[in-house]
């Protein structure tokens, strides 16, 4: 049983049953469109007047529309959907090399992109930051917010980013300087966590209905996202998930961002699979260097080395993931990040890696799956810093 927050705590009237309900249906829709009013009612046990109602409300408020169905011999149904036209949402992805940022409908898709290098400087990067999404703004119109995620330690209800190892940022407050230049709520968040929100979203639909699950993010770090009872978990001061600096073994194949080579993410980061890869040469390093993509893009062309290469370096990500299943318990594990693409090459040596050290056969086991968030999970994460707070508050507007 949930502790109440009694600092927190609103007792149920009836506006707030009303909206409830209203958040209910909105997400019905948002989830399993086209859907009509009577298919809504059956499953949410709701009154068919009471939707009907709360229908006509989103409906006047320009939140979703109607289209017609296929008839079966009698008068067609009116089914509903999201409305999406116009843009409302801006996500940016700072990543360590490029950062992109782009302009979302209700529905998550993107509407326009534009992709700038990341500059070291973090004042430069902001400003820059902010004059791409104000041309985005101001020729898009709608916008009503704006997600950001982070490779680095984030404090997300101050919009802090606390520490982003890459470039040695410390306690940079993103929101402050992107509120006070566009006029526009920021919210700022770890990649990892922004990726777990993301999963819960826009991901597989059956994540959909899972409410604890891990999502771990590949790439030239190592991050991890907690989601429990449906929420991301933060911990204090956003500290919560930094998995990929938990202590795994020895002499890994390279240093983590923090330079250690005994942590999770040494071993199975990207740049530890291309120091694999640069170790398996005959010279011990190659005549040009690789990005991880050209490197899974061999390995799918069946180059031995790179496939060894890659499916080492799953066997380590599926031995940290078996220390997080042991601690945490989850119901599922998803792999984010390009790695993604090459799933068929290393999804069973990640599972066989986490069931050989578990550490008990007898409870059940997490779900290991890849994530299906496409090339930009990163950036669908900071869309949905903005978009899963507007739909859980849109009924109470």
């Amino acid at each position: 049983m949930r502790r109440i927050n009694l600092k927190k705590v609103s007792v149920a009237r009836s506006d707030r049953i009303r909206s409830i309900n209203s958040q209910i249906v909105l997400n019905y829709i948002r989830e399993k469109a086209p859907i009509s009013r009577a298919e809504i009612a059956q499953e949410t046990a709701l009154q068919r007047s009471t939707v009907s109602l709360i229908v006509d409300q989103l409906k006047s408020r320009g939140l979703i529309d109607e289209l017609e169905g296929e008839s079966t011999g009698g008068r067609p149904p009116i089914l509903l959907r999201l409305r999406t036209v116009g843009a409302v949402a801006i996500g940016i992805d700072l990543g360590t090399k490029d950062t992109t940022i782009a302009a979302s409908d209700l529905a998550g898709r993107v509407l326009v992109r534009e992709v700038i290098p990341t500059d070291p400087d973090s004042d430069v990067a902001l400003g820059k930051i902010a004059d791409c999404a104000r041309s985005i703004i101001e020729s898009r119109g709608g916008i009503e917010g704006i997600g950001i995620s982070l490779p680095g330690l984030v404090d997300a209800d101050q919009g802090v980013a606390l520490f982003v190892p890459h470039f040695k940022w410390q306690n940079l407050p993103v929101a402050q300087y992107l509120e006070s230049a566009l006029r526009l709520p920021i919210k700022v968040e770890n990649d990892a966590n922004a990726l777990a929100l993301a999963e819960l979203w826009f991901g597989r639909p059956e994540v959909h209905q899972i409410r604890d699950f891990i999502a771990v993010l590949v790439e030239e770090g190592l991050g991890t996202g907690v989601v429990f009872d449906g929420q991301v978990y933060h911990g204090v001061a956003g500290g919560a998930g930094e998995f990929g600096h938990m202590t795994i073994g020895t002499g890994a194949p390279t240093a983590c961002a923090s330079g250690s080579t005994e942590c999770w993410e040494a071993f199975a980061s990207e740049r530890a699979a291309l120091a694999r890869y640069y170790s398996k040469l005959s010279n011990g390093q190659s005549d040009t260097p690789i990005t991880f993509s050209e490197l899974m893009e061999r390995a799918l062309n069946q180059e031995e080395g790179a496939i060894e290469s890659l499916r080492e370096t799953a066997y380590y990500l599926g031995l940290g993931i078996s220390n997080l299943i042991k601690g945490l318990s989850p119901e599922a594990v998803i792999i984010g990040g390009e790695i993604a693409k090459v799933w068929p090459l290393i999804g069973a040596e990640v599972q066989n890696a986490a069931e050989s050290n578990a550490i008990c056969r007898g409870l059940p086991s997490a779900s290991i799956i890849s994530s299906t968030l496409g090339e930009s999970p990163r950036l669908m994460g900071a869309l949905s810093l903005v978009l899963a707070g507007k739909f859980a508050s849109l009924a109470e507007d």
